[in-house]
């Protein structure tokens, strides 16, 4: 099994989703779900054929028995975890995520060895089945936490570049290059984290003034990416001494890589892989998955709507990363976070993996309400604790399964939703995974 396979795969997914005469065309509601979602739908759109379109935040019961009338099923992002796919009609599944028991036909590079959490997202994939829009591929990509790109992902990469649609620029990695404000930009980034720093604009503040960094010029706002050659290298040359200072050596290289930008896309949230992608989960996580689809298709009129959402979200992460400081709890074989009732199940995943630490030697697992009666779960690790053997995808889908509910996800960021009467069942579950992989391999 090879990249070339799969690239065969794609080609043949391609042939038979064009066959269908009116798909329904459903996919998740995150960056990397809207992002491929805009793919398959522009796809669509180029040829001229019909097709609805249903985003969804998971895909269980519920979902699948509102397909079971359904000719034409397209799943992207989704599908290739839950074997109930296999009762419905005829069925293309567009995914990445692991998959088990699915009989039905799938564009997913796991089936061709190719690791679907760390080189190809669903966007990824989507671009593979229809050649079109590469800049939204990066994007999911980028969404889904795969910087920096490799495997499938370079190969996506390289296949934008040739386009034109996208240029890759060695630079600070922080997020916020092309929209956040100096101050903003400097004090909300934290990878690598910045001490006296990070999250403390005054301080932010006083070092651009130190350095003789404008924050305005001619009356408007400044970006990182309006500042000169010389302000720029003096910015990085402080922010490196701040990590020398404070025995962080280690994370100095960190500061800069590379980030993918969008020459045909308006300089805005729009034009750069990282921000892009944080606008989709805005739209996303706030039930606004048209209008984060009609921005990816280029639609300007709903970009506006789109920065509200993006406003929101940032207040609601803002919030949900206050509570996670102080609410964190260990419990020995994981961190558990329990938000119920405080940080919405729309982004209790982010949150989580926002106050995750690099140094963490295991897991954290959130809690937030999906409603009444469901308990929705998150759960992330650190790439290195994924590398050493510990698969949350895995985690997620066992205990939630023993419990009545559902799961899946990647080795390193996954989701779950359970009964909440079955919750310390889930729990334990989770606990005895980890024990056991930590018995053999950590």
């Amino acid at each position: 099994m090879s990249a070339d396979s799969f690239l065969e795969s794609c080609g043949e997914m391609r042939k038979l989703v064009f066959s269908f005469a009116d798909p329904l065309i459903v996919h998740h509601y995150d960056a990397d779900g809207l992002s491929s979602g805009a793919i398959v739908s522009g796809a669509f759109l180029k040829e001229g054929k019909k097709f609805r379109r249903l985003c969804v935040r998971q895909l269980g019961d519920r979902e699948i028995e509102a397909c079971l009338k359904e000719k034409e099923v397209i799943f992207v992002d989704l599908g290739g975890g839950n074997k109930r796919v296999n009762e419905l009609q005829d069925v293309v599944i567009i995914d990445h995520h692991q998959t088990e028991g699915v009989d039905k036909a799938q564009a997913n590079p796991q089936l061709h060895g190719l690791d679907g959490s760390h080189e190809l997202s669903a966007a990824g994939t989507a671009y593979c089945v229809f050649r079109t829009h590469p800049d939204l591929a990066i994007v999911g990509a980028v969404g889904d936490m795969q910087h920096p790109l490799i495997g499938m992902n370079r190969w996506v990469l390289g296949e934008g570049v040739k386009s034109g649609e996208v240029r890759v620029d060695d630079d600070v990695r922080f997020y916020g290059r092309y929209c956040r404000g100096l101050v903003q930009f400097l004090a909300y980034c934290d990878d690598p984290y910045l001490p006296g720093i990070t999250y403390r604009e005054e301080k932010a503040m006083e070092l651009l003034s130190e350095l003789g960094i404008p924050l305005e010029k001619d009356g408007a706002r400044r970006v990182y990416a309006d500042l000169d050659e010389g302000e720029k290298r003096a910015l990085v040359s402080a922010m490196a001494k701040i990590l020398s200072n404070a025995n962080r050596l280690d994370r100095v290289d960190e500061l800069l890589g590379e980030s993918y930008v969008f020459p045909h896309r308006p300089r805005d949230e729009t034009f750069e892989a990282n921000e892009f992608s944080t606008l989709l989960n805005a739209c996303g996580r706030h039930n606004r998955d048209d209008v984060g689809v009609k921005v990816c298709l280029g639609d300007q009129d709903a970009h506006a709507e789109a920065q509200a959402l993006l406003q929101q979200h940032r207040r609601a992460l803002r919030d949900g990363i206050e509570f996670a400081g102080s609410h964190v709890q260990d419990f020995g074989l994981f961190y558990l976070l329990d938000a119920r009732g405080i940080v919405g199940d729309n982004i209790i995943g982010t949150v989580c993996g926002m106050c995750m630490q690099q140094k963490w030697v295991k897991p954290i697992i959130g809690l937030s309400l999906a409603d009444a009666e469901t308990v929705k779960i998150s759960g992330r690790a650190p790439k290195w604790l994924a590398a050493k053997g510990l698969n949350v995808g895995s985690l997620m889908k066992k205990a939630a399964g023993e419990n009545g509910g559902i799961g899946g996800g990647h080795t390193t960021a996954a989701g779950a939703s359970v009964p909440k009467g079955k919750l310390n069942g889930f729990l334990l579950a989770a606990g005895g995974y980890v024990r056991s992989v930590r018995s053999q391999t950590l």
